[in-house]
């Protein structure tokens, strides 16, 4: 197939849109029951619709004790890992389909205009939308690529080479499902992360590692507050400081980082301080993301985290005497990037411009993902390409248009029938 042929076959639409609502009614928030339930779900339905299934448990206690673990911010009992495979005939490349299953918590319930586990389906900026938790992020795009892949094997069409459908989890808090992936063997000559592009080309993303602040002051009356020493009046400067850090590790970006005002975000999430009104606060605990930048490995942006800190704490003679500690916990991704000239971002294009007419932008995303993972342990050239609206994800009345999940899904046909011949 070249990039001008029509594809001989295309998806079902309704039966699209039919899976990703069973898949978005199963609430599979990172480290539930659900998150394995949905693994095992899509296992079974994988299986009866004849594609070779790999199912096996991930031994958490091995994985994450891997000096390359990517890290993990919930609990879990159990994770499961998934692969369905459509056989080629030989001689042809392997492509993987990798998305990731699990989503994150719905926060506050009364923000949404139903239940999050509900799929309501409703007009959203003008457009058919399916509104549900994980229906941007990133269900929609495991749903299209299943969709392409089913269509070509009950259509009875050839390959030379091997499609793998991976379904991963633990995505959201660091990576376990496509790091216990690989680690598991597979690898593929090319791979697309059906993330949420509005159908456009991302190569690379920046990183993002989640970072611990303690400051520690002196307690006292607050009647006699200056006997004390405030965390809170500490934590000022600090804060000062991470702010021109951020500034000046914004000022000159990769490339294909020019479409955001702010490529590589440093922010503070949390804040805790204090247990008593009257008393002078001795113990402030922030938490916040640092944007790892493209190019930058992780030791390199936690250095400089590190030092500013150090240097401010070195200006303040309490901070001086009592330094604020840094800790690094979590999610710890590092950045990724495949060259916008590898032929995967050609092909993408070119078929994505032989079914829909337009050409879609290519640019790099300012949050982390498995792309990195694939790209740097697996070695395997990934991008990006998927339905859903960015700034929709993580939010109340998460939503993607219906459309895009079929086209989505009808380019990913053609996509296959190119790479695996």
């Amino acid at each position: 197939m070249t990039a001008t042929d029509p594809a001989p076959v295309t998806v079902d639409a309704d039966r699209v849109i039919d899976d990703l609502t069973a898949l978005l009614e199963i609430p599979s928030v990172s480290g539930s029951d659900a998150e394995v339930e949905v693994q095992s779900w899509l296992a079974e339905r994988w299986k009866h619709e004849g594609f070779d299934v790999d199912r096996w448990d991930i031994d958490l206690p091995t994985i994450t004790a891997d000096p390359d673990f990517p890290g993990m911010e919930v609990d879990r009992r159990a994770a499961m890992g998934v692969t369905a495979t459509l056989k080629g005939t030989g001689g042809g490349q392997t492509l993987l389909l990798d998305g990731h299953t699990d989503v994150v918590p719905p926060g506050d319930i009364d923000a949404w205009s139903g239940d999050p586990f509900i799929v309501r389906r409703r007009v959203v900026d003008g457009q058919d939308s399916l509104v549900a938790r994980g229906s941007s992020d990133m269900k929609a795009g495991v749903a299209a690529m299943w969709a392409a892949t089913r269509a070509i094997a009950e259509a009875g069409i050839p390959l030379r080479g091997d499609v793998i459908l991976a379904p991963v989890s633990g995505e959201e808090d660091g990576g376990l499902g496509t790091f216990a992936l690989l680690r598991h063997g597979v690898s593929a000559d090319m791979s697309i992360v059906p993330e949420p592009t509005e159908l456009n080309i991302v190569p690379g993303n920046g990183g993002a590692l989640t970072f611990r602040i303690t400051v520690r002051g002196l307690a006292a009356h607050a009647s006699m507050r200056t006997s004390g020493v405030s965390v809170i009046e500490k934590f000022i400067p600090v804060y000062r400081a991470l702010e021109e850090l951020e500034a000046r590790r914004n000022a000159d970006v990769d490339p294909i980082m020019h479409r955001w005002p702010l490529a590589y975000p440093l922010s503070i999430g949390t804040v805790q301080a204090g247990d008593w009104a009257s008393t002078v606060p001795d113990l402030l605990i922030a938490e916040g993301r640092l944007g790892v930048a493209i190019g930058e490995t992780v030791q390199q942006a936690r250095a400089q985290l590190e030092t500013v800190v150090a240097e401010t704490c070195a200006a303040d003679p309490w901070l001086r005497d009592h330094p604020v500690e840094v800790t690094w916990w979590g999610g710890q991704f590092a950045s990724g990037r495949t060259d916008p000239a590898h032929p995967i971002t050609s092909i993408v294009a070119e078929e994505h411009r032989g079914f829909l007419g337009n050409d879609p932008e290519v640019y790099g995303g300012p949050y982390g993902s498995d792309l990195r993972l694939l790209t740097g342990i697996g070695g395997i050239p990934t991008v990006h390409y998927g339905p859903g609206v960015p700034t929709s994800a993580h939010t109340p009345d998460e939503y993607t248009p219906v459309q895009q999940v079929v086209d989505a899904a009808n380019s990913m046909v053609r996509l296959i029938l190119r790479i695996c011949g």
